[in-house]
């Protein structure tokens, strides 16, 4: 049986010696076997020397950028933009992620700028970067606190300057320079451009486009997606008319994915405009097209095909005038004949290709053209 020998040290009845002690919430056990007690006391002075270390270590450690962006990352996985924000994160992180908040700056922020702006992103990109950035940070300094109350950047981080930003006008692109981009992209990415040119959806629409959205009109022999107001820009349903061949592309889509229309390796895809589609677009050079102006090329060729400026508003989502919570197959199909106006009007539908020159959708007839 062990007796005391003094405050955190016992002795056997073999004369081994041990410590057993508790210090701040930690516990020391350490068998010393026959020493002196002076030695035992020595020791628990070092192992308890060593516990306030590591305790005052602990205690004065500041987070790193990467936990503040793993919180925020957390708080807004609930938000319409999340899966943008997670885009910007992890570009941030490439560059920051073991630097501690206060280090970061206009100085410590200059190399990551001068990197995507080489890149080819605009002046409006790298700004919504260094926004997600601003806003870590001010909730690092105002909103998170460890155990003890203190906050995780024990500053109100300074100003982090934006670039300049020259509002680039609409760059919708030709049917030549639409054939010499999309041709050069990999086939998933390929036909999610062909699905936006002929959609005018959004970036973010295009990747987060669920099965669930979609609504049969069996009367016109389709389908269209109801997007939520949670996830369209202008925080109200939309309703997605799907000409020719953005119907042909969707049913080259199922069964890719239980969730997604456009997966990629059984993933969704954060954004469209990646590293593909910015090395393509330089290689042929149209280095000034962003995946924006798809959007913006669908209308300019629905004012071409003389479509009336309030269906132009609804087959872009500017607004629903005709189906307000309905999907009347009159208007649906009146608004598809619209939609495929932007086809080129020889006959048949341009077949849909992937990189590989293999077809991803058949040819389909082509529609009366007239309005």
């Amino acid at each position: 049986m062990a007796s005391t020998v003094s405050a955190g040290i016992t002795v056997d009845a073999k004369g081994r010696l041990t410590i057993d002690k508790e210090y701040r919430g930690v516990r020391l056990y350490r068998r010393l076997g026959r020493v002196s007690q002076e030695v035992a006391q020595l020791v628990l002075r070092n192992e308890i020397a060593r516990v306030q270390d590591e305790l005052d270590r602990r205690a004065h450690a500041r987070p790193l950028f990467r936990h503040c962006a793993a919180r925020y990352l957390g708080e807004s996985k609930n938000k319409r933009s999340v899966e943008v924000i997670k885009w910007h994160v992890q570009l941030l992180l490439t560059y920051f992620a073991d630097l501690e908040p206060e280090r970061i700056h206009d100085g410590t922020l200059r190399p990551f700028i001068e990197a995507r702006l080489r890149e080819g992103a605009s002046a409006i990109t790298v700004n919504r970067s260094l926004e997600v950035m601003r806003t870590i940070l001010n909730r690092a300094a105002r909103a998170y606190r460890d155990e003890e109350g203190r906050a995780w950047l024990n500053r109100i981080p300074p100003l982090i300057s934006m670039l300049p930003e020259s509002p680039r006008p609409p760059c919708p692109i030709s049917r030549e320079e639409q054939d010499r981009l999309f041709q050069r992209l990999p086939g998933h990415l390929q036909r999610m451009a062909l699905f936006a040119v002929n959609t005018a959806l959004r970036d973010s629409n295009v990747c987060g486009l669920q099965w669930s959205w979609e609504v049969l009109v069996p009367e016109v022999g389709r389908s269209v997606f109801v997007i939520p107001p949670e996830a369209f820009k202008s925080k109200r349903p939309h309703v997605v008319i799907l000409n020719d061949a953005a119907w042909s592309i969707v049913q080259s889509q199922r069964n890719l994915h239980f969730e997604y229309v456009f997966p990629y390796r059984a993933k969704p895809i954060r954004t469209m405009s990646n590293t593909a589609w910015q090395r393509v677009r330089r290689e042929v050079g149209l280095r000034q097209v962003r995946i924006h102006d798809l959007r913006h090329t669908y209308g300019a060729r629905l004012r071409a095909a003389s479509v009336h400026a309030e269906d132009r508003a609804a087959l872009l989502g500017h607004a629903i005038h005709s189906m307000p919570g309905h999907y009347a197959s009159a208007d649906v199909g009146r608004l598809i004949g619209l939609a495929n106006r932007v086809l080129d009007r020889v006959g048949t539908q341009t077949i849909l290709r992937v990189a590989n020159g293999s077809s991803c959708g058949q040819r389909v007839p082509q529609r009366s053209r007239k309005g």
